[in-house]
């Protein structure tokens, strides 16, 4: 488009006055260096929030007995009920929109409630049928997860839970097919799991003993009491249709108000993710209105530096006029300048923040769940110098105008 002296000129001009330049910059410089900063951070929080729910089935939901609030059919308000047998058969009939449902047993966490030889530990024990892992997935390390011939036949096995399995038996070690006392009771290991999400039902993932729920109503005398249901819908179904129908028919089966919203206790994944969602959402464009608003503060700041730059530069532009330089050509080397200086501040700010952004994720590494692997996408900083592009043209637009207007006559005669 134009030699290599011409931007040579560009250049020299700009460190004629080097304070000048770095100060008119700076604004841009800024603009830049907190879009990255702030759109990394928006980054580190959005993967820090899809860890936490990941391995969540988007499409379930989670509902449990609490007391009643409401006086019904002669029975008292805060009269306490609990979740059977019955309903899950009942529901599973009764809810044709139902893709996956799991009973959930709790087991308390008594001091030392898992031994093997002379090692022991407080853990948390829950009852579950198979389907619970296309629910609430955890990754299989070693061995295999509950399955139907378990809850068929009651047997004495359990999933435990990494942190459990390297306290009794050693790091790195499988200890499947080796047994171990679950609250007096002993139970064969079939697997071992690693939590992958950080939202838990009923204590740490990594610090639990699953047991096959049939099991464990029978090993510990538990009767025909449920917990917490677990619950999908199918395809095309949304959650809330299937939970506000398990709440329905859970009340009319324990005579419970119908307008006792507090008796029967839920949540649903997809409410969280849609939140999530939203807040996600929220950020980026807060991060975007932010960044381009400092961004243009700083266009104007350079437009307005450029406007005395061409006022102070008068005469020399009188005399490229006389001297035949074209109008067009003018222009653009006003422009030029404009958008040279607005891409060096730019790819400062762009430069800095990245190296903050790495120190920081080196810093974090894998101790902050909340805030993980701050960074900025390739597209993000592409469409930032994008802007960057368009802000350095219109702040040389002004300025190229003005020196468009200058007669060369009156510019070589000018002092």
């Amino acid at each position: 488009m134009f030699d290599i002296d011409y931007w040579l000129e560009i250049l020299h001009t700009i460190k004629q006055n080097k304070s000048r330049s770095v100060l008119t910059a700076f604004g841009v410089f800024w603009g830049m260096f907190m879009f990255v900063v702030m759109t990394g951070s928006g980054s580190a929080l959005k993967h820090g929030m899809d860890s936490i729910i990941e391995g969540f089935a988007t499409n379930s939901c989670f509902v449990y007995d609490q007391q009643t609030t409401e006086p019904y059919k002669g029975f008292r308000k805060g009269r306490k009920w609990s979740i059977q047998n019955e309903d899950i058969s009942l529901l599973s009939r009764s809810i044709p929109e139902i893709q996956d449902m799991t009973p959930i047993l709790f087991g308390g966490q008594d001091v030392n409630n898992v031994v093997r030889g002379d090692k022991s530990g407080t853990y948390s024990i829950k009852g579950i049928y198979p389907g619970y892992n296309k629910i609430k997935e955890n990754k299989l390390i070693y061995g295999r997860y509950i399955n139907d011939i378990d809850i068929r036949e009651k047997r004495k096995t359990c999933v435990i839970g990494e942190r459990v399995s390297e306290v009794l038996f050693g790091r790195n070690v499988d200890p499947t097919g080796q047994y171990m006392m679950v609250k007096g009771i002993y139970f064969k290991v079939v697997g071992v799991t690693r939590n992958i999400s950080q939202v838990y039902i009923g204590g740490r993932d990594e610090e639990s003993v699953i047991l096959p729920f049939t099991t464990m109503q029978q090993a510990f005398d538990m009767g025909n009491i449920v917990n917490f249901i677990a619950a999908t819908a199918k395809p095309d179904i949304r959650v809330k249709a299937i939970e506000d129908k398990i709440k329905t028919i859970l009340k009319k089966q324990h005579d419970i108000a119908p307008t006792d919203n507090a008796a029967v206790g839920s949540f649903n994944m997809e409410e969280q993710f849609t939140m999530f969602l939203y807040l996600e959402i929220g950020i980026a464009a807060l991060i975007w209105i932010v960044s381009i608003g400092t961004l243009f503060a700083g266009g104007i700041g350079i437009s307005n530096i450029m406007l005395i730059t061409v006022r102070e530069r008068t005469r020399e532009i009188g005399i490229r006029r006389a001297l035949g330089a074209t109008p067009r050509r003018i222009t653009l080397q006003i422009i030029s300048e404009s958008i040279v200086l607005t891409l060096m501040a730019g790819l400062s700010g762009l430069l800095f923040g990245v190296g903050l952004l790495a120190l920081v994720g080196r810093i974090l590494g894998t101790t902050d769940n909340f805030f993980q692997n701050p960074q900025i996408s390739f597209s993000a900083a592409v469409n930032s110098l994008v802007v960057l592009l368009v802000i350095g043209t219109l702040a040389g637009l002004i300025p190229a105008n003005r020196a468009m207007t200058i007669r060369p006559i009156e510019a070589i005669g000018e002092e």
